[in-house]
C-alpha cells in the first residue's frame, strides 16, 4: 500500500463532502483545491552583504525541501544602493507531494512553536481566493540551527487555490487545517 499524505487525505474524504454541500457545487470537480505554496523571503542587507544572500537560499532549501530560486531586482533605486539585477531575496514554489508534506510540518510543527500563537488573521485574503501570511522569524521551523542563523528575517507564505471567492478559500484553508483567529461574527 502506497504512503497517502495526511492533508491530501484530509481534503478528498472531509473537506470536498462539506464544501460542495456548504456551496451547493453540483460536482466535486467544482469544489476549490489547493494548487501551490509559494514561500518568499526579501533580504534587506543584501546590497551590502551577498552572505546574507546565500544564508537565505540556504535556509529556504532547508525549510521547503527543495531548492530556492533567489530573485532579482527588477529597476535600479539609488537611495538603496540598488541596481538592476541584484540578488534581493529568495523564492520557492511547492506543488503536489512536497506542497501537502509542507502543509503538514507547518501546521503541526512550526505554528505551534510561535510565540504568544492567538491563530493567523483571516483579513489577508486578496480577493481572488488566495491567501498570504507573513512569519516574522524564522527559526520557528525546526529544520533551522538557532546557532547558524546569523540575522533572523520574515518570510511569506501564499497559498494559492482555485477558488473564485475569498469565502469559498476560506473554507478550504479552514478545512485544511489552518488555525484562523476566531471570529466576532
Amino acid at each position: 500500500m502506497a504512503y497517502e499524505l495526511r492533508r491530501r487525505k484530509i481534503y478528498t474524504e472531509t473537506v470536498v463532502p462539506e464544501l460542495k454541500e456548504k456551496f451547493n457545487y453540483k460536482s466535486s470537480m467544482q469544489v476549490p483545491k489547493l494548487l501551490k505554496i509559494c514561500i518568499n523571503q526579501g533580504v534587506g542587507g543584501a546590497t551590502q552583504d551577498k552572505k546574507v544572500v546565500d544564508a537565505a537560499l540556504n535556509e529556504m532549501t532547508t525549510i521547503s525541501g527543495q531548492k530556492a530560486v533567489p530573485t532579482k531586482a527588477k529597476t535600479s533605486i539609488s537611495n538603496f544602493k540598488l541596481r538592476e539585477g541584484m540578488t534581493i531575496g529568495a523564492r520557492v514554489t511547492l506543488r503536489r507531494e512536497r506542497m501537502y508534506e509542507f502543509l503538514e510540518r507547518f501546521l503541526t510543527v512550526a505554528l505551534p512553536r510561535v510565540r504568544d500563537f492567538k491563530g493567523i488573521p483571516d483579513k489577508s485574503f486578496d480577493g481572488r481566493g488566495n491567501y498570504t501570511m507573513g512569519i516574522t522569524e524564522q527559526i520557528i521551523f525546526p529544520e533551522i540551527d538557532i546557532d547558524k542563523v546569523s540575522k533572523i528575517t520574515g518570510l511569506d507564505i501564499t497559498f494559492v487555490t482555485t477558488a473564485k471567492t475569498d469565502a469559498e478559500a476560506f473554507a478550504l484553508l479552514k478545512g485544511l487545517g489552518l488555525p484562523f483567529k476566531n471570529q466576532n461574527n
